[in-house]
């Protein structure tokens, strides 16, 4: 532990943990024996941070959130797995983000720059990437990926093995229990898509060509109504020179748990331009 820290008299931090130079931990805060925080990094009062728990640098933990407690699986038995945070990450109160098991990996891995609201829920063996807004009360379920820049609405709940992809938006309290491609929007139990996240790329800078690029793959593969995906596959044709198509299309053809799709009676494109 470094001299520079500032720790309030009524914080734990137990022998063994590794507190990086500028770190602040509040009152009444947990710091377990095998925790590692970096530089500049803020825990506040009453948070808990346990287990074999990496948070990188200047994270900010609020009050009563638990980061590292053991993963809710029966079949984890106190194995050392392990919880990985990047940096500049936002984690309000109540948040719990649990370790890896060894059947998943051992891993949970969070990147860097998302924000995790009140009462929002990392289960075991999870891959978030950056930048996302996982919204209040998210329930996130074990084996989960979601890429970057995706917005969760508050209340949604994912199910496990799920992967929702780039600048995807679900909308608030939608239960999802299949794939979200990239730049799509979803919403409804059990979520369908709604159209593309126009806003989410204008705001991301892509190139307004791009944007009409992926909107027209959108149409061939979900409402041309095709009879097979080889056939929309073959439809795309030169669109696929754009990268944003190419990752579109790549993670339907990569889809485990299968695509979430527009409803049966839609028949035009939402938000468009």
């Amino acid at each position: 532990m470094t001299t520079s820290v500032q720790i309030h008299p009524t914080a734990i931090i137990e022998q063994g943990a590794e507190i990086d130079s500028g770190v602040t931990i509040g009152p009444y805060a947990l710091i377990g024996p095998h925790v590692k925080i970096g530089r500049n990094s803020k825990i506040h009062g009453h948070a808990v941070v346990t287990g074999h728990t990496f948070l990188g640098e200047e994270n900010e933990v609020f009050s009563f959130a638990s980061v590292g407690n053991r993963p809710q699986d029966l079949k984890y038995k106190g194995e050392p797995t392990e919880l990985i945070v990047g940096s500049r990450n936002i984690i309000r109160e109540c948040v719990t983000l649990q370790p890896g098991t060894v059947q998943g990996g051992g891993k949970t891995t969070i990147g860097s720059q998302n924000l995790f609201m009140a009462y929002s829920h990392v289960a075991h063996d999870c891959i978030i990437g950056d930048l996302n807004v996982i919204a209040n009360a998210v329930q996130i379920a074990g084996h989960v990926t979601i890429d970057n820049m995706a917005i969760i609405g508050g209340l949604c709940a994912i199910h496990q093995f799920v992967h929702i992809g780039d600048m995807a938006m679900l909308g608030g309290g939608s239960a999802t229990v299949k794939d979200i491609p990239p730049y799509c929007v979803s919403e409804g139990n059990r979520a369908i898509l709604r159209g593309l996240n126009v806003e989410g790329m204008k705001r991301r800078n892509i190139s307004p060509e791009a944007r009409t690029a992926v909107k027209n793959a959108y149409k061939i593969m979900f409402l041309k109504g095709h009879p097979t995906l080889e056939a929309a596959y073959m439809d795309i044709g030169d669109l696929i020179k754009f990268p944003e198509v190419e990752k579109f299309i790549t993670f339907i053809k990569n889809a485990k748990r299968g695509i979430s799709h527009p409803s049966q009676n839609a028949n035009e494109l939402n938000n468009e331009e």
